[in-house]
Order: C-alpha cells, then sequence, then structure tokens
C-alpha cells in the first residue's frame, strides 16, 4: 500500500526541489493552497484528479508521484510490494504493478472504477503521452478530445493523451484494466 505519509513526503519534496512555494504550486494547478498544505502535511489524501494537476505540473506521469523506489535494470516488483492508492472520492483504486523508475520510460498500472464512479484529469501531466490500456473486467467508457470508447473485457484502446479525460464504470460492478503507459 502507498502509504499517506509517503506520498505526503513525496509530494513536498517535488515542490521543494522546484523551489517552488504553496502559493506558486496552488497557482500553478489550481489546487488551493490549504488543500496542499494539507496533503503535504498527511492530514488528507488527494484525489486522482488533484494528482494530475499535480503531475501537470511537475511534467511527470501521474505514475512518477507514486514512485517510492529507484531499481535499476531488472527488478522483479512482488504484488504485496506493489503501491495501491485509493481516490477518496471516487474509490478508484490504483495499483503500480511496473513503477515509474529513472531509466525506464514506461510503467504499468492496474486501475479499477468503481460502478457507476467516474474518474476525471483536466489535461494530460506530458503531451503527447502514450497508452495502451486494456479492460480485464466490466465495461470502462474511456473520454478523450477525440471521442468516447465504450469497452469490454478484452478489449484494447491505444492512444496519446493531449487533454481533459475520463474513465466511467456505467454498470453495476466495477472496471478493472491495465494502463500501459509509455513517455
Amino acid at each position: 500500500m502507498v502509504e499517506d505519509t509517503f506520498l505526503a513526503r513525496h509530494l513536498a519534496r517535488l515542490r521543494q526541489s522546484r523551489s517552488l512555494t504553496l502559493e506558486d504550486l496552488a497557482e500553478r494547478s489550481g489546487v488551493s493552497r490549504a488543500t496542499l498544505s494539507r496533503i503535504e502535511r498527511g492530514q488528507t489524501s488527494p484525489t486522482a484528479a488533484v494528482l494530475g494537476q499535480l503531475a501537470a505540473v511537475y511534467r511527470l506521469p501521474v505514475a512518477a508521484l507514486f514512485a517510492d523506489q529507484d531499481l535499476p535494470g531488472p527488478a522483479l516488483v512482488r504484488c504485496q510490494d506493489q503501491s495501491v492508492w485509493t481516490d477518496p472520492d471516487t474509490g478508484f483504486v490504483r495499483r503500480g504493478v511496473s513503477p515509474s523508475v529513472s531509466g525506464f520510460r514506461g510503467t504499468v498500472i492496474e486501475g479499477e472504477v468503481p460502478g457507476g464512479k467516474t474518474v476525471a484529469y483536466r489535461t494530460s501531466p506530458l503531451p503527447d503521452l502514450e497508452h495502451h490500456l486494456v479492460v480485464l473486467s466490466g465495461r470502462l467508457t474511456v473520454t478523450l478530445a477525440e471521442g468516447c470508447f465504450e469497452m469490454e473485457p478484452g478489449d484494447c484502446l491505444r492512444f496519446r493523451l493531449n487533454a481533459a479525460n475520463s474513465y466511467h464504470a456505467p454498470g453495476p460492478e466495477s472496471a478493472r484494466y491495465l494502463l500501459c503507459v509509455i513517455g
């Protein structure tokens, strides 16, 4: 599991390493200074949308916000050691199957959107970020600038992310998927 304290410390280090004040980050991200302060102190967990906004400011894939290790070369990451994070607003669960590390451009994420819920991002953190999404179970509606895609188990959607996007599980059951992000 990704501990909120790790995520809080990591987000604070990212901001400080770029010599940004909380006010600077609030202005650039559109997230209030008070919320950013509570997140960095571990008093609240950020939502997926907030993480997307922060990733855009830092020009990093969202996966890099969860990177807690830098394993050069081949690395085996056991399931029980993979980071898991839950969005406090939507219940969206994100597992870092293959974490973001230096020297590698891609990452693999498993996502699970609860039935009836939507996870939305205002923008892409990096221009032309390559994605390959495969639905494992349930139904998933992916909305991109290019249109709306209704997906079922086994379907794969390949796209470059450049704008706002959302992921919705329309049925009563959750939608589970693997997402390969190459940046």
